[in-house]
């Protein structure tokens, strides 16, 4: 007993130096831009850098963008095939697996080809049509983990009474969606949210080949042209990422604890 103990911390132990060693390293290395001591002069260039806080603001807006289109999508859908259409779940979830397999960089050539400005759609003959195009196509690289999300949180309610219960009171189907459904799923939407929000602060692919200011393109430019910013600018997105994954865990201490319930 004492000996599988033993190995089990040896195992944690080798765990935890993988992937602290590397980190703490990293930001070691980005507090030694100015020579002979530490200090934070690369975190006050990323910071104080104009292309940063636009690519930063353009990312965190499409984001919102983004995570406003995938609930729009998902909680219908994942809601309605619940209720009336369980026999599509098995399909509908390897369509959700879909942007899991398929490479970023072959959705967004199918765009380029698809709507491009010789096209009968030219939304990339326009900035407002490529950005429109660029949020739906994080909201696809998002759908795994927003629908499944989702479909968590409705196990955890009684969708069946809750509609009958809406529906005896008079309430329509985008009432019971939007007053009834949304707010007891709202932990996992948010759960949703917050892994889209990582998702698309970090994308490189589709914003670079659409061209778009976003975040991601800016963290390779920056790491092809300096020493230190990047790696300071590695720790940013890093913690960003894990208060997003923080978040999370937090929230889900608020989520139902219901055993799921036929519904």
């Amino acid at each position: 007993m004492k000996s599988g103990r033993f190995w089990a911390w040896v195992v944690f132990a080798l765990g935890a130096a993988y992937f602290f060693i590397p980190l703490i390293a990293t930001v070691e290395f980005s507090m030694r831009m100015r020579r002979g001591i530490y200090s934070f002069d690369a975190y006050e260039v990323v910071l104080g850098d104009p292309r940063f806080q636009a690519t930063f603001g353009y990312s965190v807006l499409a984001a919102i963008f983004t995570i406003i289109l995938g609930v729009l999508i998902v909680v219908p859908t994942a809601y309605w095939i619940r209720l009336r259409l369980p026999q599509l779940r098995p399909v509908v979830e390897f369509i959700t697996l879909l942007p899991l397999v398929i490479p970023a960089i072959v959705i967004v050539f199918g765009y380029i080809r698809m709507y491009g400005s010789n096209s009968p759609l030219p939304f990339l003959a326009s900035d407002t049509g490529t950005n429109a195009l660029l949020v739906i196509g994080y909201a696809t690289l998002a759908l795994p983990y927003m629908y499944r999300a989702v479909d968590t949180g409705l196990r955890t309610i009684d969708v069946r009474t809750l509609t009958e219960a809406a529906q005896i009171l008079g309430a329509g189907w985008g009432t019971i969606i939007a007053r009834v459904i949304l707010p007891n799923v709202l932990i996992a939407v948010l759960s949703g949210a917050f892994l889209t929000f990582a998702i698309v602060l970090g994308e490189f692919t589709m914003a670079s080949l659409l061209n778009r200011p976003a975040f991601g393109p800016y963290l390779q430019n920056i790491g092809a042209n300096r020493a230190y910013e990047p790696a300071a600018l590695a720790i940013i997105a890093f913690a960003i990422t894990w208060a997003c994954m923080s978040l999370i865990q937090i929230l889900s201490r608020f989520a139902p604890r219901s055993a799921n319930r036929p519904n």
